[in-house]
């Protein structure tokens, strides 16, 4: 929170943008997307996509700067185990990704046009701590194995942004065809972003079970690799 402006405002502002863009140049023709006006489809995944975007920076930032700085001794030093370590950095991330839909979440509710209504708190939760869990693990394991912010930049110019702004936020993959459908139905964000939708429209996308599975099955490999690359010191320890 002593960074907050840019922890916390600089992503509403920035999403907020893109709601205003957006709306603007898409949905002044009473556009619908599954079934509610386009700013009302468009906004859950714009927050939703805030949060997993700002959980990753949280982890590989934290990480990355300890080992440039050399203070992860004081992080390595304590008795804390590596599952504790890997529970603490997810905490962090999950924090301020909650920290930041909920700014998000406040601005569009003051926003015209806009209506944000809870149809599904479980799948809000769901997705959004799952989902913020998911960057966080793979944020934790980018600060790892990055030697520099170079590295660390790589994954999020052209893994991380890809597959955030690929991933149904601003559409519905149904309007895709070929190649495009098929990269949306193994993108893991698009089915964080539909599932954090449902919670809010009540409609979806996809089959929010098999999202649910996904996201699960997916959290379960990243945490046990994390797990097993900090019990290792893996370029922590000398």
């Amino acid at each position: 929170m002593k960074v907050q402006m840019q922890t916390v405002w600089a992503p509403a502002a920035t999403t907020l943008l893109f709601l205003f863009i957006f709306t603007v140049a898409l949905g002044r023709q009473g556009r619908i997307e599954l079934g509610v006006p386009f700013a009302d489809f468009l906004a859950p995944g714009l927050i939703m996509m805030a949060m997993l975007q700002n959980s990753f920076a949280n982890t590989s930032s934290s990480v990355l700067i300890a080992k440039v700085q050399g203070t992860i001794i004081d992080i390595l030093m304590p008795p804390l185990s590596a599952g504790e370590l890997m529970i603490a950095f997810i905490g962090g991330a999950v924090t301020r990704a909650a920290a930041v839909g909920a700014s998000i979440a406040l601005a569009m509710m003051l926003a015209p046009n806009v209506h944000l209504h809870v149809s599904h708190v479980w799948a809000i939760v769901y997705f959004g701590v799952m989902g913020s869990a998911m960057l966080g693990l793979t944020g934790v394991l980018t600060g790892l194995w990055a030697e520099k912010f170079d590295h660390a930049a790589t994954i999020t110019n052209f893994v991380i942004q890809p597959l955030s702004l690929l991933s149904g936020t601003f559409y519905t993959i149904e309007r895709l065809g070929g190649v495009w459908h098929m990269f949306s139905a193994v993108n893991p964000f698009f089915y964080l972003i539909d599932g954090f939708r449902y919670g809010l429209i009540g409609a979806a996308d996809s089959n929010i079970a098999v999202g649910a599975a996904v996201i699960f099955a997916i959290n379960t490999v990243l945490a046990v690799l994390t797990y097993v690359l900090l019990r290792r010191g893996y370029k922590l320890k000398a």
